[in-house]
């Protein structure tokens, strides 16, 4: 049995704090899923799971977010940010500081920040504040969707240091030959590849039967243009990483031969043994 499906589980001797870079349709989820398998410790920290929470369960920050969106506007950074620090500071992981105290969801110092941020077009800081972060095993996890660039990648610094950026590379070609093979089965979201994962009956979902069809944005032209903006805007972002020295690259085909060289790098860097 290959080594990625070896169901090995693995402990941590320090926490891991880890952000997956790569373009779309390369497999962080993929990597993402598994790692957590292997390394039960690890979580996975969305920020656009915990933007939809937070709107959806009707927090200060939730509602000034939709706020946001039902205006046309993009979410700020600031908002983003402070998601992320109070799931940080919820899970214990991350502490304030006694020197700045105040409550997160309700500082009006938030809101004039974003104002001028705003009307600035810039990235806003953070207010002055001490933070401590943990180093425990427990406190390990992936970071997804933020950040995007080196500005953002600068403000979670000065909350808790990223120690593993991880740069998932594979070939353009390799990309688009494996999106321009994939169906789908809409209602009930079951995705095939008629190269690697074929339905038994070709254009048919295996349980129902049904017609599978492809996803809109599926087309080569489509995807060529997503994948250049995504080289484009992770540059800045994976050039602030290497400069802090937790950079790393793995490059690959497919999921299965990119796994065994993150787990082996995961166990070299966090792992007990």
């Amino acid at each position: 049995m290959s080594r990625f499906l070896d169901n090995q589980v693995k402990k941590l001797s320090r926490a891991a704090r880890v952000i997956l870079v790569g373009a779309p349709g390369v497999g962080k989820g993929t990597q993402t899923e598994r790692l957590m398998k292997r390394f039960p410790q690890l979580s996975a920290i969305s920020s656009g799971d915990l933007l939809r929470d937070n709107v959806r369960n009707r927090t200060p920050l939730g509602i000034r977010a939709e706020a946001k969106m039902k205006s046309g506007d993009l979410v700020p950074d600031m908002m983003i940010l402070r998601l992320i620090l109070n799931e940080l500071d919820k899970r214990g992981w991350v502490k304030r500081g006694p020197v700045v105290p105040y409550t997160l969801n309700y500082a009006a110092e938030d809101a004039a920040i974003e104002q001028a941020a705003d009307e600035a077009s810039i990235l806003p800081t953070l207010p002055t504040e001490s933070f401590h972060y943990s180093d425990a095993p427990s406190a390990s996890f992936i970071l997804d969707g933020f950040p995007r660039n080196a500005a953002q990648a600068a403000q979670i610094d000065k909350i808790v240091p990223i120690n593993l950026v991880v740069n998932i590379s594979t070939p353009t070609e390799i990309i688009l030959d494996r999106i321009c093979n994939r169906w789908v089965h809409a209602p009930s979201g079951r995705v095939y590849n008629t190269t690697f994962n074929a339905p038994k009956v070709p254009g048919k979902d295996d349980v129902t039967g049904e017609p599978l069809t492809r996803r809109p944005d599926d087309e080569p032209e489509v995807w060529k243009a997503r994948l250049a903006k995504h080289e484009e805007s992770s540059l800045s972002l994976l050039e602030h990483y290497d400069k802090k020295g937790v950079l790393w690259t793995v490059r690959g085909n497919s999921s299965n031969e990119i796994s065994p060289k993150l787990y082996a790098e995961f166990e070299r860097r966090f792992s007990e043994e």
